[in-house]
Protein backbone atom coordinates (compact mmCIF):
# COMPACT_ATOMS: atom_id res chain seq x y z
CA UNK A 1 0.00 0.00 0.00
CA UNK A 2 1.40 3.55 -0.80
CA UNK A 3 0.34 6.25 1.85
CA UNK A 4 -0.56 9.46 -0.38
CA UNK A 5 -0.32 12.67 1.08
CA UNK A 6 -1.25 16.00 -0.43
CA UNK A 7 -0.09 19.37 1.32
CA UNK A 8 -1.74 22.31 0.64
CA UNK A 9 0.47 25.40 1.15
CA UNK A 10 1.61 28.62 -0.02
CA UNK A 11 5.05 27.41 -0.27
CA UNK A 12 5.16 23.80 -2.21
CA UNK A 13 8.96 24.33 -3.20
CA UNK A 14 9.90 24.27 1.10
CA UNK A 15 7.53 21.35 1.66
CA UNK A 16 8.76 19.14 -1.04
CA UNK A 17 12.34 19.53 0.31
CA UNK A 18 11.00 16.75 3.30
CA UNK A 19 11.36 13.85 0.73
CA UNK A 20 14.65 14.60 -0.50
CA UNK A 21 16.76 13.70 1.82
CA UNK A 22 16.44 10.92 4.90
CA UNK A 23 13.72 8.59 5.64
CA UNK A 24 11.00 9.95 3.59
CA UNK A 25 13.58 9.98 0.97
CA UNK A 26 13.38 6.12 1.17
CA UNK A 27 9.98 6.02 1.68
CA UNK A 28 8.66 7.46 -1.64
CA UNK A 29 12.11 5.31 -3.29
CA UNK A 30 10.49 1.83 -2.22
CA UNK A 31 6.43 2.83 -3.03
CA UNK A 32 5.42 3.48 0.59
CA UNK A 33 4.65 6.92 0.43
CA UNK A 34 3.66 9.92 -2.32
CA UNK A 35 3.82 13.22 -1.55
CA UNK A 36 2.48 16.20 -3.55
CA UNK A 37 2.79 19.90 -2.30
CA UNK A 38 -0.61 22.04 -3.94
CA UNK A 39 -0.03 25.82 -4.24
CA UNK A 40 -3.25 27.54 -2.73
CA UNK A 41 -2.93 30.68 -4.28
CA UNK A 42 -3.74 28.57 -7.61
CA UNK A 43 -7.37 28.58 -6.77
CA UNK A 44 -7.41 32.76 -6.10
CA UNK A 45 -9.70 34.13 -8.43
CA UNK A 46 -8.04 37.32 -8.50
CA UNK A 47 -4.94 38.16 -10.75
CA UNK A 48 -2.87 38.81 -8.10
CA UNK A 49 -3.41 35.38 -6.65
CA UNK A 50 -4.11 36.51 -3.08
CA UNK A 51 -5.58 34.39 -0.54
CA UNK A 52 -5.80 36.73 2.40
CA UNK A 53 -7.96 39.39 4.09
CA UNK A 54 -8.65 41.66 6.65
CA UNK A 55 -10.59 39.61 9.76
CA UNK A 56 -13.82 40.98 9.98
CA UNK A 57 -14.50 42.89 13.82
CA UNK A 58 -10.74 44.20 13.33
CA UNK A 59 -7.33 43.13 14.73
CA UNK A 60 -3.39 42.72 13.61
CA UNK A 61 -2.92 40.24 11.08
CA UNK A 62 -4.89 38.61 7.79
CA UNK A 63 -7.15 35.37 7.78
CA UNK A 64 -7.24 32.84 4.95
CA UNK A 65 -9.63 32.88 2.48
CA UNK A 66 -12.27 29.93 3.08
CA UNK A 67 -12.59 29.53 -0.96
CA UNK A 68 -9.67 29.11 -2.18
CA UNK A 69 -8.86 26.41 0.55
CA UNK A 70 -12.21 24.97 -0.27
CA UNK A 71 -11.14 24.59 -3.63
CA UNK A 72 -7.88 23.07 -3.13
CA UNK A 73 -8.98 20.13 -0.32
CA UNK A 74 -11.61 19.22 -2.93
CA UNK A 75 -8.91 19.08 -5.91
CA UNK A 76 -6.65 17.38 -3.17
CA UNK A 77 -9.19 14.43 -2.84
CA UNK A 78 -9.92 14.36 -6.22
CA UNK A 79 -6.37 13.26 -6.89
CA UNK A 80 -6.02 11.37 -3.93
CA UNK A 81 -9.31 10.14 -3.40
CA UNK A 82 -10.80 9.63 0.05
CA UNK A 83 -8.32 10.85 2.31
CA UNK A 84 -8.51 12.22 5.99
CA UNK A 85 -7.80 16.10 5.97
CA UNK A 86 -5.53 17.19 8.80
CA UNK A 87 -5.13 21.17 9.66
CA UNK A 88 -2.10 21.66 11.38
CA UNK A 89 -2.32 24.23 13.97
CA UNK A 90 -1.19 25.35 17.53
CA UNK A 91 -4.73 24.26 19.06
CA UNK A 92 -4.47 20.94 17.66
CA UNK A 93 -4.47 17.44 18.76
CA UNK A 94 -0.61 16.97 20.17
CA UNK A 95 1.75 15.36 17.44
CA UNK A 96 1.94 12.15 19.46
CA UNK A 97 3.61 9.04 18.19
CA UNK A 98 0.40 7.07 19.09
CA UNK A 99 -1.66 9.65 16.74
CA UNK A 100 1.20 9.28 14.11
CA UNK A 101 1.26 5.28 14.48
CA UNK A 102 -3.12 5.71 13.58
CA UNK A 103 -1.95 8.12 10.64
CA UNK A 104 0.15 6.25 9.01
CA UNK A 105 -2.35 3.48 8.52
CA UNK A 106 -4.49 5.74 6.46
CA UNK A 107 -4.43 5.46 2.49
CA UNK A 108 -4.24 9.24 2.10
CA UNK A 109 -3.87 12.62 3.99
CA UNK A 110 -4.32 16.14 2.98
CA UNK A 111 -2.37 18.12 5.38
CA UNK A 112 -3.50 21.37 5.36
CA UNK A 113 -1.03 24.80 6.20
CA UNK A 114 -2.44 27.74 7.85
CA UNK A 115 -0.46 31.05 7.80
CA UNK A 116 -1.40 34.29 8.73
CA UNK A 117 -3.79 34.29 11.64
CA UNK A 118 -5.81 31.33 10.73
CA UNK A 119 -8.32 29.84 8.54
CA UNK A 120 -11.59 31.35 8.19
CA UNK A 121 -13.59 29.25 9.94
CA UNK A 122 -15.68 28.69 7.66
CA UNK A 123 -14.00 26.22 6.19
CA UNK A 124 -13.13 23.98 9.53
CA UNK A 125 -16.54 21.71 8.71
CA UNK A 126 -13.95 20.33 5.60
CA UNK A 127 -11.14 19.73 8.15
CA UNK A 128 -11.50 16.38 10.21
CA UNK A 129 -8.83 17.34 13.01
CA UNK A 130 -6.32 19.82 13.66
CA UNK A 131 -2.59 18.26 14.45
CA UNK A 132 -0.27 20.75 16.84
CA UNK A 133 3.71 20.25 17.00
CA UNK A 134 2.97 21.93 20.07
CA UNK A 135 2.16 25.15 22.60
CA UNK A 136 3.90 27.57 20.40
CA UNK A 137 3.13 29.27 17.36
CA UNK A 138 5.30 29.08 14.04
CA UNK A 139 4.84 31.24 10.94
CA UNK A 140 3.05 28.48 9.29
CA UNK A 141 2.01 24.67 9.38
CA UNK A 142 4.43 23.89 6.60
CA UNK A 143 6.90 22.98 9.01
CA UNK A 144 4.58 20.88 11.19
CA UNK A 145 3.61 19.12 7.98
CA UNK A 146 7.04 17.65 7.06
CA UNK A 147 7.73 16.89 10.77
CA UNK A 148 4.36 14.97 10.66
CA UNK A 149 5.46 13.37 6.85
CA UNK A 150 8.53 12.28 8.24
CA UNK A 151 7.04 10.87 11.29
CA UNK A 152 4.68 8.83 9.41
CA UNK A 153 7.38 7.78 7.31
CA UNK A 154 9.17 5.80 10.07
CA UNK A 155 6.06 3.35 10.10
CA UNK A 156 5.55 2.40 6.59
CA UNK A 157 6.49 -1.01 5.59
CA UNK A 158 9.96 -1.47 4.01
CA UNK A 159 11.38 1.59 4.59
CA UNK A 160 12.96 1.10 8.12
CA UNK A 161 16.57 -1.00 8.12
CA UNK A 162 15.07 -3.05 11.23
CA UNK A 163 10.96 -3.62 11.02
CA UNK A 164 10.98 -3.11 14.89
CA UNK A 165 12.89 0.37 14.95
CA UNK A 166 9.85 2.14 15.20
CA UNK A 167 8.60 0.04 17.23
CA UNK A 168 11.75 0.70 19.77
CA UNK A 169 11.15 4.39 19.40
CA UNK A 170 10.68 6.71 22.22
CA UNK A 171 7.09 7.13 23.11
CA UNK A 172 5.80 4.47 21.31
CA UNK A 173 4.96 1.94 24.39
CA UNK A 174 4.94 5.65 26.62
CA UNK A 175 8.53 5.21 27.89
CA UNK A 176 11.38 7.47 26.49
CA UNK A 177 14.04 5.38 24.67
CA UNK A 178 16.70 3.66 26.66
CA UNK A 179 20.72 4.55 25.90
CA UNK A 180 22.58 3.47 22.66
CA UNK A 181 26.06 2.52 22.45
CA UNK A 182 28.23 1.66 20.01
CA UNK A 183 32.05 0.84 19.02
CA UNK A 184 34.36 2.07 20.57
CA UNK A 185 34.14 -0.09 23.86
CA UNK A 186 35.36 2.38 25.53
CA UNK A 187 36.04 6.04 24.92
CA UNK A 188 37.41 8.56 26.88
CA UNK A 189 37.55 6.85 29.84
CA UNK A 190 33.96 5.96 29.67
CA UNK A 191 32.90 1.80 29.34
CA UNK A 192 30.14 0.26 27.06
CA UNK A 193 28.27 -1.25 29.93
CA UNK A 194 28.89 -4.73 31.07
CA UNK A 195 25.52 -5.97 30.14
CA UNK A 196 24.79 -4.89 26.79
CA UNK A 197 28.77 -6.59 25.87
CA UNK A 198 27.43 -9.94 27.63
CA UNK A 199 25.78 -11.73 24.55
CA UNK A 200 22.61 -12.89 27.15
CA UNK A 201 19.37 -10.86 25.47
CA UNK A 202 17.51 -11.51 28.09
CA UNK A 203 19.57 -9.44 31.01
CA UNK A 204 19.88 -6.69 27.86
CA UNK A 205 16.34 -6.35 27.43
CA UNK A 206 15.93 -6.15 30.81
CA UNK A 207 18.51 -3.53 31.39
CA UNK A 208 17.32 -1.60 28.68
CA UNK A 209 13.50 -1.36 29.78
CA UNK A 210 15.20 -0.59 33.01
CA UNK A 211 16.69 2.02 31.41
CA UNK A 212 13.39 3.33 29.65
CA UNK A 213 11.41 3.39 33.05
CA UNK A 214 14.47 5.61 34.42
CA UNK A 215 14.83 8.20 31.75
CA UNK A 216 11.18 8.51 31.02
CA UNK A 217 11.18 8.90 35.31
CA UNK A 218 13.74 11.96 35.04
CA UNK A 219 12.82 13.87 32.04
CA UNK A 220 9.26 13.59 31.40
CA UNK A 221 7.55 11.89 34.73
CA UNK A 222 4.39 13.50 33.54
CA UNK A 223 4.90 10.50 30.72
CA UNK A 224 4.54 7.93 33.62
CA UNK A 225 1.67 9.98 35.36
CA UNK A 226 -0.36 8.43 32.31
CA UNK A 227 0.70 4.98 32.60
CA UNK A 228 -0.04 1.90 35.38
CA UNK A 229 3.09 0.98 35.77
CA UNK A 230 3.08 -3.22 36.29
CA UNK A 231 4.68 -4.41 39.55
CA UNK A 232 7.78 -6.11 37.56
CA UNK A 233 7.86 -2.51 36.29
CA UNK A 234 7.94 -0.62 39.41
CA UNK A 235 10.60 -2.68 40.93
CA UNK A 236 12.67 -1.94 37.89
CA UNK A 237 12.31 1.85 38.86
CA UNK A 238 12.87 1.23 41.96
CA UNK A 239 16.19 -0.72 41.51
CA UNK A 240 17.21 2.25 38.92
CA UNK A 241 16.63 4.89 41.40
CA UNK A 242 18.67 2.78 43.96
CA UNK A 243 21.07 2.31 41.61
CA UNK A 244 21.38 6.43 40.62
CA UNK A 245 21.57 7.10 44.14
CA UNK A 246 24.72 4.87 44.92
CA UNK A 247 26.22 6.18 41.69
CA UNK A 248 26.21 9.94 43.53
CA UNK A 249 27.66 8.81 47.16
Amino acid sequence: MVVKIEVLTLFPEFVEQVVKVGIPRKAVEVGALSLSARDIRNYSDGADRRVDDRPYGGGPGMVMEPGPLADAIAAAKTAIGNAKVVALSPQGLPMTQALVKQLAVEPALVLVCGRYEGLDERVTPLIDFEVSLGDFVLSGGELAAMALVDAVSRWLPGVLGHEGSAEADSFSAGLLDHPHYTRPPSWRGEAVPDVLLSGDHAKIARWRLKQALGATFLKRPDLLEELELSRPHAELLKEFLHERSGEKN
